[in-house]
């Protein structure tokens, strides 16, 4: 019998990512990566975050919200396979889902109570802004550090690229730097060595790509060389970091 059921959203996730594009595949791959989650009445209570601080890491259940309302497919393409293969919905973690939740487990900087406002601080995110937040539970290393875990179809991390700053982008990360408290640098080398581009898209050195990051428009192209032995390399040049 099919039943139905209905959350409130418990908070809001205030991040650096603005777009799906660009945003990584994965929590942690960026471990500069931040935002604020910001708890929400009636739920903004400092009593419900008592003991919280003594955790490192905490999972959120949250809405795929730029998803709601489309339709799911028992099958989807996911990037790692290059978009080309296909893979049940429920072997994958795509965003088009029956219902459109998602699970992260992201690090616990701090918590911030003031004004009436519980504030939690995370970083290793991989949540656009604006994400719906339907529920935190604490990570609890016994239980969900499972060593002998396997699987086949993501069994190790994928290859970082090259990223190289022109020197144009250098000084724009060093004019950020100043309105932001995180390294911009490091943070625009981890979310540019995941490779954003769809998988199956050839790359094109004389396409620029751009992503929404914090509040300027992170923009690089990508690079092909050519090695001795016949195989080519793929990085990734930062070209500016724009107002």
């Amino acid at each position: 019998m099919e039943s139905h059921y209905s959350f409130a959203s418990i908070g809001v996730v205030h991040s650096c990512f603005k777009e799906k594009f660009g945003v990584p595949r994965q929590p942690g791959l960026a471990p500069e990566s931040r935002a604020q989650l910001e708890l929400l009445a009636p739920y903004n209570r400092a009593e419900s975050v008592s003991g919280l601080a003594g955790v490192s890491h905490i999972w959120l259940q949250f809405i795929f919200h730029e998803f709601v309302g489309k339709a799911w497919s028992p099958t989807v393409r996911p990037p790692r396979l290059g978009g080309n293969k296909r893979m049940g919905v429920f072997a994958t973690r795509s965003p088009v889902r029956p219902n459109p939740l998602g699970l992260s487990v992201v690090k616990l900087d701090r918590i911030d109570i003031v004004d009436g406002k519980v504030i939690l601080h995370i970083s290793g995110i991989d949540l656009i802004d604006g994400t719906p937040i339907v529920d935190i539970k604490p990570y609890v290393p016994y239980v969900d550090n499972i060593p002998e875990a396997s699987n086949e179809f993501a069994d190790s991390v994928p290859k970082n690229l090259l990223v190289e700053l022109s020197a144009q982008a250098e000084s724009d990360c060093e004019k950020f730097a100043h309105e932001h408290p995180l390294d911009i640098r490091a943070l625009v080398m981890q979310v540019l060595q995941q490779d954003p581009k769809p998988s199956y898209q050839t790359p094109d050195s004389a396409r620029v790509y751009g992503m929404k990051l914090l509040n300027f428009d992170l923009q690089w192209r990508y690079l092909v060389s050519d090695l001795a032995d016949g195989e080519s390399v793929l990085s990734i040049e930062v070209l500016a970091l724009l107002d």
